[in-house]
């Protein structure tokens, strides 16, 4: 009976020299060396070949403004989640992912990775009545600013609702589409009798404008005008015409160009 009550009490006692250990050693990787540093700040901004909006100075100096930016600090005092917000306080910037590390370094170092994503502007829309803005491809409106960029310009009668719908998709089409992102230079934007927005895009090669009418149906439209300039621009030439009308299904109305007499 003893050595049974001797059994017993060794298991429990080793039962609970574990889970002590395990208890340990989950703390202890959750909340690190107390006395840990952050020796090194990784910060990525994704995007930057086709958007170039911001950069990693611009960024790490909107995080030393509000006292965020994590170099120096203890592991235990940085607030990735604060992080994340403050970056995403910045209209140029899409999605922001940070999180803590070893650095690899040495024992009590530490280092935060800050991956950054940026929007990436589809159009420039200028309206005839108000100031220029940037919007993506979600509709997106992005701050005017000293960006450059060979992206189509939307001009004309646009409100902001317009611009950010049915404009967005259309110029997400564009960028997404090889001929047509290489054609398309500007889309004016007027209204009809009916007082409803109807699009006219101007290419960058010839002397021709593309009348679209109303922007629904784009694709069938421009399908159509990708047929005409593949079989019969080609052979008359790329200023023969002044107008083409895509405005009627299965239609396309071409207007000759007035010759000087």
């Amino acid at each position: 009976m003893a050595k049974k009550t001797l059994k017993v009490w060794t298991f429990l006692i080793l039962f609970f020299v574990v889970i002590g250990y395990f208890i340990y050693a989950m703390t202890n990787m959750t909340e690190g060396d107390p006395k840990e540093r952050c020796t090194k700040v990784e910060l990525e901004v994704t995007d930057s070949a086709v958007s170039q909006f911001t950069d990693r100075v611009r960024l790490e100096e909107q995080l030393r403004s509000r006292n965020l930016h994590p170099q120096g600090l203890l592991m235990r005092d940085i607030d990735v989640s604060a992080i994340e917000q403050e970056l995403l306080r910045n209209k140029f910037i899409r999605t922001v992912e940070c999180y803590k590390t070893n650095s690899g370094m040495e024992m009590g170092t530490g280092k935060v990775c800050i991956k950054v994503s940026q929007r990436v502007p589809v159009l420039y829309v200028l309206p005839t009545n108000g100031q220029g803005y940037f919007v993506d491809k979600e509709g997106t409106v992005i701050p005017n600013s000293a960006y450059v960029t060979n992206i189509p310009t939307a001009t004309g009668t646009i409100d902001q609702k317009y611009a950010t719908s049915q404009l967005a998709a259309f110029g997400s089409f564009l960028a997404q589409n090889e001929f047509w992102n290489d054609q398309i230079e500007q889309i004016f934007v007027s209204l009809n009798q009916r007082q409803e927005p109807v699009v006219t895009l101007i290419p960058r090669v010839g002397e021709h404008t593309i009348y679209l009418g109303d922007i629904s149906g784009y694709e069938k439209k421009l399908r159509r005008m990708q047929i005409f300039y593949e079989q019969g621009m080609k052979k008359v030439g790329w200023n023969k015409y002044s107008k083409i009308n895509l405005e009627y299904d299965n239609q396309v109305i071409c207007t000759k160009k007035k010759t000087k007499n």
